[in-house]
């Protein structure tokens, strides 16, 4: 669920098909604020899965983060009491939470006072609120929790979930991360910190350009992606659907800077290797990797270098793309939707297309699939993504042979 699409489907072909979902953000006001674009979610209904006295107690990041499980839930086959729910866990992550309602219970607080705070604030700003509101709209009573690492949070709750069915805590896991901080203060803030992009407020879907030499920061998107992560044997005793395996999790941290990564890869090399040695694979063995690429000078050449030190000369052959071109970046969403992004590589043979890739840039020299979509066969894909804080994560999927 992104700029491009509410569901798997629409959100696949419009990727595939290279299309732009940033707009100027209508919102809230930027006006004021030197980035005026992003990745908003379109003709989003809360209530389409929730009862609308729930949707409205609950933060926007939340909203999104019930109705992704609840289809990714129906995708696979299953309602409500087909799963065990002592087995049946959630792992939901998010960078930062309820940012919109601290937002507006702040300005309730300072112009009306305490007392025209809501009785719900709290309920919606805590970040763990979308992996409780999604396991009591499953009766999920297993392992629950929320995993904050910034813009690396999606991609650890899948790994993390991976890690609890491994131990046998269950059969089923609801994984994945959401984030809705298009706000006045999430701009402002990432703004301060000159992170966004602001040159091309005029022409907002040539705006993130991951890998181009004329990148000049990040555009924010909204949205977040929820997969159900089966053990083998539960999935086949029940005859389920399977997209893919999900064979390798790698995580590490830079420990060198709070905001940049390390300037010679060394964590995200790290993470790569600890992702393929828990998959079992070599780096040959990788097709396709859907890159963090955040359209930051400093995210996108220090990933192309991590990727050259792990993958070596295999690093030319392999096809990169960054989806953020064209969703922008979902911060603790991010890694769950790109996530989906390989596994539909895996399934369809095709690999979306990172767009505005129109100026080389000397440090940026691999594949990144440039501009249109290029069909080719995918065994095994790699999503990775970094968070501020030095945090590094890398997922592996291989396809799926009976």
């Amino acid at each position: 669920m992104a700029a491009v699409g509410n569901d798997t489907e629409t959100l696949w072909q419009n990727l595939v098909a290279g299309k732009s979902g940033i707009t100027q953000v209508t919102s809230c006001d930027v006006s004021d604020i030197p980035s005026k674009v992003g990745g908003e979610l379109k003709d989003f209904d809360p209530t389409k899965y929730m009862d609308p006295k729930e949707a409205k107690r609950n933060d926007r990041y939340v909203q999104i983060a019930v109705n992704a499980a609840m289809m990714a839930f129906n995708d696979a086959g299953l309602k409500v009491g087909d799963v065990d729910p002592d087995r049946l866990g959630v792992i939901i992550g998010s960078g930062i939470g309820g940012i919109a309602s601290i937002e507006e219970q702040s300005f309730n607080l300072f112009e009306k006072g305490p007392r025209r705070v809501s009785p719900f604030m709290i309920t919606s700003i805590i970040t763990n609120m979308a992996a409780g509101a999604v396991a009591i709209q499953l009766q999920a009573r297993s392992v629950n929790f929320c995993v904050v690492s910034a813009c690396a949070s999606g991609a650890h709750s899948l790994g993390e979930a991976l890690m609890h069915m491994r131990n046998g805590n269950a059969d089923v896991m609801i994984a994945g991360g959401t984030e809705a901080a298009i706000t006045r203060l999430g701009y402002a803030g990432f703004c301060s910190m000159k992170a966004m992009s602001t040159s091309f407020n005029d022409t907002p879907e040539k705006s993130s350009r991951p890998f181009d030499a004329q990148r000049d920061g990040f555009v924010m998107g909204e949205g977040g992606g929820i997969l159900v992560l089966e053990t083998y044997e539960h999935a086949k005793k029940r005859g389920a659907k399977i997209y893919a395996e999900f064979v390798g999790y790698g995580a590490t941290c830079d420990a060198y800077h709070i905001t940049s990564p390390d300037v010679e890869g060394r964590g995200l090399d790290l993470c790569f290797k600890r992702a393929l040695a828990d998959a079992n694979l070599a780096p040959e063995s990788v097709d396709y990797i859907n890159a963090h690429g955040t359209s930051t000078p400093y995210n996108d050449k220090f990933e192309t270098l991590a990727i050259k030190k792990t993958f070596g000369d295999h690093a030319r052959k392999l096809a990169i793309s960054s989806t953020k071109s064209m969703i922008g970046h979902l911060l603790g969403g991010a890694g769950a939707v790109e996530a989906v992004v390989a596994i539909l590589a895996i399934k369809n043979g095709i690999i979306p297309p990172t767009i505005n890739y129109e100026n080389p840039d000397p440090d940026c020299d691999l594949n990144y699939v440039p501009n249109v979509a290029e069909k080719r066969e995918v065994n095994v894909a790699i999503s990775d993504n970094l968070g501020f804080g030095g945090h590094n994560a890398a997922v592996v999927f291989k396809k799926f042979v009976e």
